[in-house]
Parts: C-alpha cells; sequence; structure tokens
C-alpha cells in the first residue's frame, strides 16, 4: 500500500500524520500496527465528536481530506468541473491511493489486535447537530459523499464523484459553509466560517416584497455575472434588513454566494480580505451591520476607497452589502449647515465628504416600520405559522399591549410577541404545532 508521502496533489495536509498510522495500521508486518490503530482510533473519534461525522468514520477522514485539499487541480474544479489537461492524471494517481485506503477493513483489525470497539467505527452513531466545524446540512453532504466513494469501483469513478463536489459545493472552506466573519491574531486577519446561521428565507419575511425583489434582482445579476450594484440596505430597526442578509446567504448559497461579515474596527484589513478571495470561484458579499459613524470615526475613509476610488479595480465576484438604521451614514451636526463666514470656510466640502459614502451604494433599498395594519398581519401571519391557536380579537389586542411596552411597530416585535406566546404554550404543556409540521 501506497502511503501519503506518494500523493502528488493531495500530500502535506494536516491530516498527513493520521494517513501514516492508517498505513502503519493495515501493514501485518509493521511492529508499530497496533500502536498506530489506537492512535487512529483515538484520532476518528475525536473528530466524530469536534464535527458530528457519523457512518464508516475512516471513510469520512479520507473524504475530508479530498474536500479541503485546496491544490491545482481542486481550485480549478471549483464550482466550473473538471479541468484540462495533464493535472487530470496526477489527480487520477493520487484517487488510485485513495481508492486503496479506503478498501482498509477496520473490522479485520480487531481480530488482529483484539479490540472490539474498532469494529464500531464502521457503523457511528451520533447527532450530526452536535458538531462544532460544520452545520447540520454540510456535515450530512460530507458523510453521503463519503459513503457514495466507497461504492465507486474504480479510482476514475471516484474522481469522477469528488470532483461532481467540486463542482457544486467548492473546496476547503469556502465550499462547506455560507458564511463567513474575521478573526485577527496578532495583526494577521483569517477568514473563518460561521458555524450556525439561522435557517431563514425571504417567505420568513412577512411583507416588504419590493424590498425584496430589488435585493434578489440586484444579487441574482451579482450571481449571474452581470453588472450589479453594491447595497445598502436602510430604515427602522427591527424591520427585517439582517433578516434579509440571511435569507441570502441560505437562498443563494448552492448558486456560490458566500457571505463575510466585517465589524466597522476590521475595516482597515478590507484589502487583506479582498486579496484572499478575489481568485476564488464564487461570489462574495461583505456584509458590514449597522454602518454608521459618528463624527469623530475615521474608518469609512478605508470603506470608501475599497468600494469605489482606489487604484486598484475592485474585483468582479465582490459586492459590498450593508445595513444601517440611517441613510445618511456618517452623523451630521448644524456645525456643517453653518454659513460660509464661520472657521470652514469650505463647509460645503465639508458636507459633501460625509454624504459621499453614501452616494458609493449604488442600489438604497428602504425598509420602513410597518404601519398598525401592517404590523397586525405580521403578527397574525406568525401566530399562524408556530401553530398558535387563539382568537384574532384576542390575539391583536395582545399585540397592541406588546408594542406599547416595546420598540413600537417592526416585525421584530411581532417575532418577540409570538415567540413568548410559544413559550407560554410549552411551559404550559400544550406546544402549539406549526403550520408547515
Amino acid at each position: 500500500m501506497l502511503g501519503a508521502e506518494q500523493l502528488l496533489l493531495y500530500g502535506n495536509t494536516r491530516y498527513t500524520p493520521l494517513l501514516t498510522d492508517l498505513c502503519t495500521a493495515a501493514d501485518d508486518k509493521d511492529p508499530g500496527a497496533a500502536r498506530a490503530c489506537t492512535r487512529l482510533a483515538h484520532a476518528l473519534l475525536a473528530m466524530a465528536g469536534e464535527t458530528g461525522f457519523y457512518g464508516n468514520l475512516l471513510h469520512v477522514l479520507l473524504t475530508r481530506v479530498l474536500i479541503e485539499s485546496e491544490n491545482s487541480y481542486t481550485l480549478s474544479a471549483e464550482r466550473r468541473g473538471r479541468p484540462e489537461g495533464t493535472v487530470n492524471a496526477f489527480a487520477l494517481h493520487d484517487m488510485e491511493i485513495f481508492r486503496s485506503w479506503f478498501a482498509v477493513d477496520l473490522e479485520h483489525m480487531v481480530y488482529r489486535f483484539g479490540v472490539r470497539e474498532i469494529g464500531l467505527l464502521t457503523d457511528y452513531r451520533t447527532d450530526p447537530a452536535a458538531g462544532r466545524v460544520y452545520g447540520k446540512e454540510a456535515c450530512r453532504e460530507i458523510c453521503e459523499l463519503a459513503r457514495r466513494l466507497a461504492k465507486c469501483p474504480d479510482a476514475q469513478s471516484m474522481l469522477d464523484e469528488v470532483t461532481g463536489f467540486y463542482e457544486r459545493y467548492g473546496v476547503g472552506a469556502y465550499g462547506l459553509h455560507r458564511a463567513f466573519r474575521l478573526q485577527v491574531r496578532e495583526e494577521r486577519v483569517e477568514i473563518v466560517p460561521v458555524m450556525r446561521i439561522a435557517d431563514v428565507r425571504f417567505d420568513d419575511l412577512v411583507g416588504y416584497e419590493s424590498a425584496k425583489e430589488l435585493l434578489r434582482n440586484n444579487t441574482e445579476a451579482f450571481l449571474a455575472g452581470a453588472d450589479a450594484n453594491n447595497c445598502l440596505l436602510y430604515g427602522d430597526a427591527g424591520t427585517g434588513k439582517s433578516t434579509s442578509v440571511k435569507a441570502l446567504a441560505n437562498t443563494y448559497y448552492e448558486k456560490g454566494l458566500r457571505i463575510i461579515e466585517i465589524y466597522r474596527h476590521e475595516y482597515r484589513y478590507l484589502n487583506d480580505v479582498i486579496g484572499e478571495i478575489k481568485n476564488r470561484n464564487y461570489r462574495f458579499l461583505l456584509y458590514m451591520d449597522d454602518l454608521s459613524f459618528e463624527e469623530f470615526e475615521t474608518e469609512y475613509k478605508y470603506l470608501k476607497a475599497i468600494i469605489e476610488g482606489g487604484l486598484e479595480k475592485k474585483p468582479d465576484n465582490v459586492l459590498i452589502l450593508a445595513t444601517s438604521n440611517r441613510r445618511h451614514l456618517i452623523r451630521e451636526s448644524f456645525n456643517d449647515k453653518r454659513t460660509l463666514s464661520d472657521d470652514d470656510v469650505h463647509r460645503n466640502d465639508t458636507v459633501q465628504e460625509k454624504l459621499s459614502l453614501y452616494d458609493r451604494f449604488g442600489l438604497a433599498i428602504y425598509y420602513g416600520a410597518p404601519a398598525p395594519a401592517e404590523y397586525y398581519r405580521i403578527v397574525t401571519t406568525l401566530a399562524e405559522r408556530a401553530g398558535l391557536k387563539i382568537d384574532r380579537q384576542e390575539l391583536l389586542e395582545l399585540a397592541n399591549q406588546w408594542e406599547l411596552k416595546h420598540a413600537g411597530y417592526s416585525g421584530r416585535t411581532a417575532r418577540q410577541l409570538v415567540d413568548d406566546l410559544v413559550g407560554r404554550r410549552i411551559l404550559a404543556g400544550d406546544p402549539p404545532k406549526p403550520a408547515d409540521g
């Protein structure tokens, strides 16, 4: 059996020690086989606890190596299909090695080493939702791919199968996660996955049909490679701006959309982020929530240069998406409106400087607080979806009381009321049955 050092494309991964242990444990003549088998079993159990993986854990480990390795073949195949040229021969060479590893029988090691529990690793049971590395859906996709690869009759069919995965999802962290954030360590920025994102869709946001249509049209144009605008969602608090962003992530994930959330204090790393993602075969939204600046804050200058105005053109696979409660993103004071006889003789230039950030968003979409009738419609719709059986008039009275004690008419207020009512029913031992259940 060839070892990990024989891999031409998929070598030099963080899993190389485990692959070496696999080859050692499978060698009947190696005196270190028993110890290598113990290390491998320990690593597989740790992986399952960390990720929520299930099934044949050895096959899942090998599949994880295949889908996380960023090399000349996988990056070429990412969302575009099989690359042409000589690189296919190298990929097929490596797949022959992986096929021999897939053929290793863990249950045979039970008899060799007398450890009955090793056989349980071939059909491991756990809760995928318990993982902390992948979302539940990504965990399921990886385990299902492992099952299909194990059934492939030869190396070519294995390569076809895994290449289809690259084409559909991509490779590495970008291929398996919808959303990301920045992690800065000693001034070095890293793009890391967001493990769990709320599973909301546009239909979950009641109303705002015009706003949702504008946002979706712009996003679909971006995904199609057509002209699209940097987008600002602005308006009252609790009206669904952030919910719309989450809906984008869930709706367009399989079409290659990825969202990277960037906080205000991280704007100075924008060039580093763009340098990391500009050559990947995804479409990235750089998402800035609650975008606004006080008079004394200057971080907006980083953002202005990135959006439009720097020497280097923003890559075609990057758009800026921001939400804000204010249309004018930089706070103005009455001093900005004073006459030219005051201390700043170029007062108009000061005002224009503060408005210039907003002007760089080609599409601004307004999310306004709902009128009372619309608020009532949101409440009744959410209550119906949650399976609450309650008299309409009583529900509207509760909605009025809740609105007075909270943040006024908004979709967030309506959601909080319905969540409270559902919680009370559960505590009373009469849980509602959601409409889709």
